[in-house]
C-alpha cells in the first residue's frame, strides 16, 4: 500500500494510484502502481456479463453500475459532474462533454480492478476508508482532469489555433501508470521520483489524431478544497515531426526566459 505519514492518514488504491487523501499519495513504489483508471494497456482478463459492452474510448463499460456493491459499508452518491472536456464523438446533443464517474460508479469500478475496502491500512480493526475519503476521491480525480485538459489547451492555442480555430476534442483516453515515460526515467536518473501514475490522451485537432503524455507526481500536500495534490508533467509525444517541432519550440522558449531571468 505504500508509506503512511501518521496513523490518521488513509490510503486509497484508486484510478490515479495509491491515493492518501489526508495529507499525500503513497510512496513511488511499482509494485504498488497496478491499479489505474482507464486501463487502454491493461492485460486481457475475464470480463463479467455486466461490464459488457465495453466503450473502447476509455475502457470502461457502456452501461454506467451505479448499484452498491456487496457489502458495501455506506451509501455513495450516484450524481455525476460535467467535465469542461469536449468529446471528439458525442452520442447525442446533449453529450457534448466528457462526464466524470460518481462517487459509487469509482467505488465500483476499484472493486473490479481487485481493490479491498475491507483491509486495514495500519493493521488496525478500523475500517481502511470513510465515505468522505470517496468525496475527497473523485474531487482529486476531477481536478486533476481539468487541469490536465488546461494544460493541453495551452500547447493547442500556442501552436494550432489557425489550423483549428474551433479548438481540440477529447477522442480517448488510457492509464500507462506501469509504463514510464523516457522523459520520467530520464528524470529519475538524474535523482527525481517517479511519477505515481502515467495517462496519455489522444486529441482530436480538426481531424488530426495527436496523442499526449501525462504524468502524475506526488505534490507532498492535498489541498481538500480543490483536490489539488499532484504535479501534472504534459506534453505531446514524440511520435511525429509535427510534435517534436512544437516540444523544440517550447523547450526553446524556456530556455530563453530562464536566460533573461
Amino acid at each position: 500500500m505504500g508509506s503512511l505519514v501518521s496513523k490518521d492518514v488513509r490510503t486509497v488504491d484508486g484510478p490515479l494510484g495509491s491515493v492518501e487523501v489526508r495529507d499525500r499519495v503513497a510512496n513511488n513504489d511499482p509494485k504498488h502502481r497496478d491499479i489505474s483508471e482507464c486501463p487502454m494497456h491493461a492485460k486481457k482478463r475475464e470480463m463479467t456479463a455486466s461490464e459488457c459492452p465495453i466503450n473502447k474510448d476509455n475502457y470502461m463499460p457502456l452501461e454506467a453500475n451505479q448499484q452498491p456493491s456487496d457489502g458495501q459499508p455506506f451509501p455513495l452518491s450516484t450524481s455525476r459532474q460535467s467535465s469542461t472536456i469536449p468529446k471528439a464523438n458525442p452520442n447525442a446533443e446533449d453529450d457534448q462533454y466528457w462526464k466524470y464517474p460518481s462517487e459509487q460508479m469509482f467505488w465500483n469500478a476499484m472493486l473490479r480492478k481487485g481493490w479491498k475496502w475491507q483491509k486495514p491500512i495500519d493493521g488496525s480493526d478500523e475500517t481502511a476508508i470513510e465515505n468522505k475519503d470517496m468525496t475527497d476521491i473523485i474531487k482529486i480525480h476531477n481536478f486533476n482532469n481539468e487541469m490536465a485538459w488546461k494544460e493541453i489547451l495551452k500547447w493547442e492555442m500556442a501552436f494550432h489555433m489557425r489550423e483549428c480555430p474551433d479548438g481540440p476534442k477529447l477522442k480517448r483516453f488510457g492509464g500507462r501508470a506501469q509504463d514510464y515515460s523516457p522523459r520520467a526515467r530520464m528524470r529519475s536518473w538524474m535523482g527525481y521520483e517517479l511519477p505515481f501514475d502515467r495517462h496519455d490522451w489522444i486529441v482530436d485537432r480538426c481531424g488530426q489524431d495527436v496523442r499526449y503524455i501525462i504524468d502524475y507526481y506526488d505534490g507532498q500536500k492535498l489541498d481538500s478544497n480543490s483536490g489539488n495534490f499532484a504535479l501534472l508533467d504534459v506534453r505531446p509525444a514524440v511520435d511525429s515531426v509535427g510534435n517534436v517541432w512544437d516540444r523544440m519550440r517550447v523547450a526553446f522558449w524556456r530556455w530563453t526566459q530562464r536566460s533573461n531571468d
